[in-house]
């Protein structure tokens, strides 16, 4: 049901069964898929595509310009995946030529009231914002991670799949996967085991992400030789592999390890 207040472009591309609330406006290169609901003032413009069954809340707005000195009016890309929740007055900014051109939004994720997704941001399956999360341009979060309320990201930076930082929190470095993290300057405080249970990790891959954990950043060793060292005692575990790649291939460096295990709060 599409409300006659609504403003819906002859062009845009609208799935079966899909609800558009009061005074949305939907721009004509816009796609949305079966199922979805899109509430009241919610603005959807620019080359926007939509998975089904994605709910959308008031005062939304997809696919604007970003907000970047470079952008030209380039036709830039968000693409936006299935069963995402976007909640009251989140902002999603398509790409830029210099980056992706596009911004991406994976399968099953939640963001909460009044985050906002910078261009060319790549958000994995399942990944969650808590409210007021806030991430600059080209940044990377993987599967299932985990961001706290009023976390600031700063742009270029990667979040790894299944880590999960602390509220209030700011991040001007990369956060490997499987972590905890959080302070207004990043520490990471050790794994994210509760995360990793609960998404049925085995007691034999978190002992093995406990190990390349040590190797990484209890140990004497530099970066590369502990990567070197995981690599060839672990090459059994996927995780521990996926850990050690990522540590070799950050630009930004990792964030620091606290010397305290126990300090990790979520606010």
């Amino acid at each position: 049901m599409i409300h006659p207040t609504a403003a819906v472009d002859p062009g845009a591309v609208i799935g079966d069964g899909v609800s558009i609330g009061p005074f949305s406006v939907i721009g004509g290169k816009v796609v949305i898929g079966d199922g979805c609901e899109i509430g009241p003032h919610v603005v959807i413009e620019g080359s926007t595509s939509i998975g089904p069954h994605t709910r959308i809340s008031q005062f939304a707005s997809i696919g604007g310009p970003p907000q970047d000195f470079s952008y030209a009016g380039e036709d830039t890309r968000v693409r936006i995946g299935s069963r995402v929740i976007i909640r009251e007055y989140v902002t999603v900014h398509r790409g830029t030529v210099r980056g992706r051109s596009e911004t991406v939004i994976g399968d099953d994720s939640y963001l909460m009231a009044y985050c906002h997704v910078a261009h060319d941001c790549t958000l994995g399956h399942g990944v969650v914002m808590a409210n007021s999360a806030h991430l600059g341009g080209h940044i990377e979060l993987g599967d299932k991670a985990i961001l706290g309320g009023i976390v600031a990201v700063h742009q270029f930076v990667r979040v790894g799949e299944f880590a999960l930082v602390g509220g209030v929190s700011g991040v001007a470095k990369d956060v490997p996967p499987y972590t905890l993290a959080s302070g207004s300057r990043i520490y990471v405080y050790g794994l994210n085991e509760v995360g990793l249970r609960r998404n049925g990790f085995s007691r034999e891959t978190i002992r093995d992400l406990k190990r390349a954990f040590k190797l990484a950043f209890r140990s004497s060793l530099r970066v590369e030789q502990a990567v070197e060292r995981i690599r060839s005692e672990m090459g059994h575990s996927p995780q521990a592999m996926k850990f050690a790649e990522f540590l070799a291939t950050s630009k930004r460096g990792t964030a620091r390890v606290s010397l305290s295990r126990h300090a990790f709060r979520m606010a």
